[in-house]
């Protein structure tokens, strides 16, 4: 009974002892024969893939401005004014930042640092379209403005300095870039791919905490922890912009609007990023965005600033309004209801 009892035992042993390798050599044997269908498969979805996001760039590519070739121009004194713009808006700061050569009237920005590739990439907050819309009424002045206050308001909001004088060089020659790059547009058509490209509202107020995350990650590594950039060696412009703080752009700037940040970082930030390839989701962008207007920076006193207080845009961060909704909600969202009621 006992000798019966110790057989079997054995027996049962030296089965599940065989029987494991044959299971180990089983799956081996599966997994080689689904092996060149699974690498087929995945190779199939990659190139259908690849084959839609190089359709979608052709057809963007296709479709949007280009600014005009200086090549092309035959006058040679409009050929060095528009050179010599395009000077002032790639390396503004040595014009006119702290140590500037013509007059230290800004706080050390560019204003390619906004309007990047010297105000000529596509949704890179470009000058495609200024030609051919100014001038132009602007709710914020309720006037018609024209293209030397357009430029100025830059000089006083963005670049946090003063107004320069519309008759000197430098204007003229900033002004005959703008307007020449835009040549190409039709007058009163707007140019496709020109400024900031749309960005649909979150359904959610834009959160700064969860921005701090995505700042971290993506953007200290430029622009520093305490968001103050890096400034050039020869102390003459930045290599890597403010974005807040006393030498960042002021509270009245287009740019201190969130919608602006979210447009402007979802298709250009961070470096690699174009309007065709973004590294940042919608949310990121947003949070990001409201993370960047919650730390300090100059103020600028503007109470003639959209003396039709209808005509603020949703987003903009300081009050009175037309509507009910806070000045909170008018900064962060969620932004949908107000546009709701602008509606009604």
């Amino acid at each position: 009974m006992h000798q019966g009892y110790d057989e079997n035992n054995i027996i049962q042993k030296l089965t599940a002892f065989i029987n494991k390798p044959l299971l180990v050599i089983a799956v081996l044997v599966i997994a080689l024969i689904m092996l060149p269908f699974m690498l087929k498969l995945n190779g199939r979805e990659t190139r259908t893939d690849e084959k839609a996001i190089n359709a979608a760039a052709e057809k963007d590519t296709a479709t949007y401005w280009k600014a005009a070739d200086i090549n092309t121009i035959t006058d040679t004194i409009l050929k060095a004014q528009v050179v010599y713009g395009k000077e002032l808006i790639t390396h503004t700061a040595k014009y006119f930042g702290p140590n500037g050569s013509v007059s230290k009237t800004s706080n050390g920005l560019n204003c390619q640092n906004c309007h990047l590739q010297a105000g000529t990439a596509i949704f890179g907050n470009n000058y495609g379209s200024v030609a051919s819309l100014y001038p132009k009424y602007r709710a914020r002045s309720g006037t018609v403005e024209n293209l030397y206050k357009r430029i100025n308001d830059c000089f006083e909001r963005s670049l946090n300095g003063k107004a320069i004088d519309t008759l000197n060089k430098e204007m003229q020659a900033i002004a005959a870039y703008i307007n020449f790059v835009g040549s190409n547009v039709a007058k009163g058509k707007k140019a496709e791919g020109s400024g900031l490209k749309e960005l649909a509202w979150l359904d959610r107020a834009a959160d700064p905490k969860k921005g701090l995350l995505v700042f971290t990650t993506k953007c200290k590594s430029c622009h520093q922890a305490n968001g103050e950039g890096v400034f050039a060696t020869d102390k003459t412009e930045y290599t890597y912009p403010a974005l807040w703080g006393k030498s960042s752009f002021n509270d009245g700037a287009g740019l201190y609007r969130i919608s602006s940040i979210a447009k402007y970082v979802k298709c250009n930030m961070p470096q690699g990023t174009t309007y065709q390839s973004s590294q940042l989701t919608d949310e990121e962008a947003w949070d990001v965005a409201a993370f960047i207007c919650t730390q300090k920076r100059p103020h600028l006193n503007a109470p003639s600033d959209w003396p039709d207080i209808s005509e603020k845009p949703v987003d903009h961060p300081f009050g009175p309004y037309a509507d009910k909704f806070t000045e909170e909600q008018h900064k962060y969202g969620p932004f949908k209801p107000i546009v709701a009621a602008q509606k009604k």
